[in-house]
């Protein structure tokens, strides 16, 4: 009897049982594989542009995994209020995340150790990169949301 039944006709009402919460899975998964890629990209991009180049990438590739867990923040804590504000924190927040993106190039444009090509090269690649790689772990079924059964880590 003490159960909230959730009215589907209304988005604004609050949602009973959001199910369990799979951004914050993903979001880890991704960054595991992104710490993965690190060390290679830094090498590459070390020996195309050299230390300037390599620590535009470092600061290209922590500002890219900062913005994968602060969406699968935003929009996990969204879902357990309501599915009118999950919609409203999908679209203003990826403004918000590409403004954070924007103001971090803006603010370090001007130093000697800043490169804008493989700053811009790396936020886009890493992005698109650790999105469809991630695609291929990604579970898109009801039965077992977030990452596939055979590739969850065991909690040994």
């Amino acid at each position: 009897m003490g159960e909230t039944l959730m009215n589907t006709a209304n988005p604004m009402s609050p949602m009973a049982d959001p199910g369990p919460a799979v951004e914050l899975e993903l979001v880890r998964d991704m960054a595991k594989r992104a710490l993965w890629v690190t060390p290679a990209v830094l090498l590459v991009t070390f020996l195309v542009w050299g230390v300037p180049g390599a620590l535009s990438t470092a600061l290209a590739l922590a500002i890219v995994v900062a913005n994968f867990v602060m969406a699968a923040w935003m929009n996990g804590r969204a879902a357990k209020i309501s599915f009118a504000l999950l919609g409203g924190v999908a679209m203003f927040g990826f403004i918000l995340r590409l403004s954070v993106v924007f103001v971090a190039f803006w603010l370090t444009k001007g130093s000697d150790w800043m490169r804008v090509v493989p700053f811009g090269l790396t936020v886009v690649i890493a992005h698109l990169g650790l999105l469809f790689w991630e695609m291929k772990y990604v579970s898109a079924t009801l039965a077992f949301p977030g990452l596939k059964p055979s590739t969850k880590p065991s909690r040994s």
